[in-house]
Parts: C-alpha cells; structure tokens; sequence
C-alpha cells in the first residue's frame, strides 16, 4: 500500500465538483505514483544501493552528526561547520547487510550526554517482510564503533523493523521497532490478528547490555515510522499508528512503563481512517513545555479521512484532548507529507515536504510562540529539483535548524529569523 491509498484517493474523483479541482487532483494521484512507485507494503525498507535516507544529530559541542547507507554498509562522518563540510567517513559493519534505507525506514543516529554516539538500523533477511534490529556505539568520538549486535532476544525470522531510537538526558537508551512475533503465534494457534505490534528494549549502561525486550502494545500499522519525546522527569513517550477497532488506522501513544508498571496507552488522533493496508506514513512528535510548564505533546500526522485527507496538528494534554478540531495545514493536492516537528518551550517549529506541479520538492514551514495555540502562514524554506529525502529538525543550544539531504548534497539552515 503506497503512502497516499490510490483506492481512498480514487473515491474521492466523485466529490471533485470542477474541472479545475479535477486536474489538480489527478496530478496530484499521477505525482504519488511516479514519487512513490515501488513502495509497496514494506519492500521499499530494503536497500544495497546508495540513498539519501539519512539521519542527523547534534551532540552538545554543535558537532553535527550523521548517519548514511552505502553498498550494505552504515557509515557515519560528522561536521564542525553546520554541515558544510564533512569528516572522513568510519565504516560502522564489517559485512554487508540488506539495509533499510529508504521512506520511513533509515539508520538512526543520536549522541549521549557524555558524548557516545549511538546508531540503529534494520536488516532485512532472506525471507521477505522480516529482520533484525542492530545497534553499535562508539565510545571514542566516532573514530571507531563497536561490533554491531541484535537488541531483541527474539531472534525469529520474522518482522522486526522499522526501528526507532531514542537517548533521554540521563543516558537512557530506548529501542522501539514494530513485531510480528504476536500475529505469528496467533496464526499458530487458529486465531485473529491485526497489523503488529511495537516491542521496546532498554538499556541502562550506554549500549553495553539491554533488557529482554517487552511489548507496548498490540494491533499497530506494519510499517510507519514510530516518532518518541520525552516528559520532563525522562519518561519516554511514543506514538505510532494503530489499528483501532473497525479497521481505523489513527495514531496511539504511550509512555515507556519503569519497571514492572502496565502500559497505558490512549487514542491520541481521531480521524477514523478505514483503510486495510499501511499508509508509510509515520507521525511526528514533540514536547509540550518544559519543567514544571510541560503540559503533553504536540503531534503532526497524516490523516487520509474521506473528507478532508492531509496533514494535521493536534496537541495530546495529558489524559485530554485540548485541541478540537485538529488544524489542517499543508496543501494535499500537492502532495504534503512527511511532517517534522521541534519544540522549545512555547515556541514550535513545524515543516513538512509538497510536490509542485513541476515537480519539484518544496519544504514548507510554520511556526507558533504560544504553544500551538496560533500559527504563522506557511511559507516556503527550500526547494530542491529532484530526489530529497524527508526534512528533518535539529536544535543546537537555542537555535533551530532545518536539515534536508538532496542530491545536491545535505543542506542545513537556520530557522531563526
């Protein structure tokens, strides 16, 4: 299933009253196909070649980081000059693997508080659909990185992809991905499952063990990307896109359980998308205020809704939801997807990507000074003639930065005025 269902977009041509909103669409549909060919149900997390699917961070002296794919390899090189220029790069894996690299699937790449860099990724193996999740670290500065190992005990062949990572300021490290483990016993044993599951492992001494993975919850999307933030006090928080009762695909989120606590997980969007496939389309999220302020999340999503399919933000306020109606914002017959979001304080930034008629790729941005209570216009911040990967948001001290890899090479802006 493509990101934009040609099925849900295809019912729509009905309600299209002029000519002009017909073109526009068809466009539209005609640009998802040609973007998105190839994407089908999660073959496209698989790649040997060379892409642009990377990930970025800063550490704490502004050195950015990144984490790129080539050949079965994960590299990762960093700058001292806001991505102008680049380190050499240091070969994480010795042996080539099938390696995700490509939409929602990517290494990931973040720095700890006392400066190691930590790396996830998925493998893809022999039979279709199924990996394994890997982590390595370097303890040295990124000049070399330590023997890649699998973070799951459960070491069937079977789904366990798209990964996502995240390391709280205590040095904490999360290990998200999506499982099949639960829909395979089920299978097993003649009875019912829907979509996944997201699993977790934890790891309190900077990457040198990690506990016996546990689940988050039954019933999620197969292959969107799993977005994390953190509350004040570091409990780590995730949302992904769920499969709710009735086959609605909105997006649940939860926090990490300490310990032995249960899961409590909550409907955080209501759209009730009916669709019977996955959208690759994975959500963003973000802090909702800081320290004794912090109030929940800001989240952007997709919504592929009959009525009004696109982009949309919400905020998520503790057991609440404060923000009713969720705000619209991209332009949906030009494509816009793929939403990232940075939040500091009451000040937010949010950017997403849109297709023009010409095809190129324009990454639009807005921004709000109250929490998301009110929004700037959008307004274009980079247009790149062909391929580009998602645009992501990156923060070094008090100044936001805008990060998108092109073929023309990465390029990294300042978001301040």
């Amino acid at each position: 299933m493509c990101s934009l269902s040609l099925i849900t977009n295809i019912s729509l041509i009905s309600k299209v009253e002029s000519k002009e909103v017909m073109m526009k669409f068809l466009l539209s549909l005609l640009l998802s196909v040609f973007t998105l060919q190839g994407l089908a149900h999660e073959a496209h997390a698989v790649s040997i070649k060379s892409n642009l699917a990377i990930s970025v961070a800063f550490d704490a002296q502004g050195t950015l980081w990144r984490a790129s794919v080539a050949d079965g390899f994960i590299y990762v090189d960093s700058s001292v000059d806001k991505g102008e220029t680049f380190s050499k790069k240091v070969k994480v894996n010795n042996k080539p693997q099938k390696i995700a690299a490509r939409g929602e699937a990517r290494p990931k790449i973040s720095v700890g508080p006392r400066g190691n860099v930590y790396l996830t990724w998925t493998q893809g193996l022999a039979k279709r659909f199924t990996g394994y999740i890997w982590f390595s670290r370097s303890t040295n500065g990124g000049k070399s990185f330590d023997a890649p190992k699998v973070v799951h005990q459960d070491r069937a062949e079977i789904t366990h992809r798209f990964d996502a990572l995240h390391v709280s300021d205590d040095g904490q490290i999360t290990v998200l991905w999506v499982d099949k483990r639960n829909l395979v016993a089920a299978k097993k044993a003649g009875k019912s499952y829907i979509g996944a599951a997201i699993y977790y492992a934890v790891s309190n001494d900077a990457g040198t063990t990690f506990q016996a993975e546990r689940k988050l919850a039954d019933n999620s999307c197969e292959c969107c990307r799993i977005a994390t933030s953190t509350k004040p006090d570091g409990t780590v928080t995730a949302l992904w896109r769920h499969v709710f009762a009735g086959g609605e695909r909105d997006h649940a989120i939860a926090e990490i359980p300490k310990g032995t606590e249960s899961v409590n997980m909550k409907r955080a969007t209501f759209g009730h998308w009916k669709i019977d496939g996955c959208p690759h389309h994975g959500a963003a999220l973000a802090r909702g205020g800081e320290g004794a302020d912090w109030w929940g999340y800001h989240m952007a999503y997709f919504d592929g809704k009959d009525k009004k399919p696109g982009l949309y933000y919400s905020r998520m306020d503790g057991e609440a939801w404060v923000t009713i109606p969720a705000k619209k914002f991209g332009d949906n017959a030009r494509q816009a997807r793929h939403p990232a979001l940075l939040s500091s304080g009451k000040n937010v930034w949010l950017v997403w990507l849109e297709t023009n008629a010409e095809r190129v790729k324009e990454v639009m941005g807005m921004t709000t000074a109250d929490g998301g209570k009110t929004w700037s216009n959008a307004r274009l911040l980079l247009s790149v003639t062909g391929k580009v990967d998602y645009p992501q948001l990156l923060q070094y001290k008090d100044v936001p930065y805008l990060v998108v890899n092109t073929v023309d090479g990465l390029k990294v802006t300042s978001m301040q005025p």
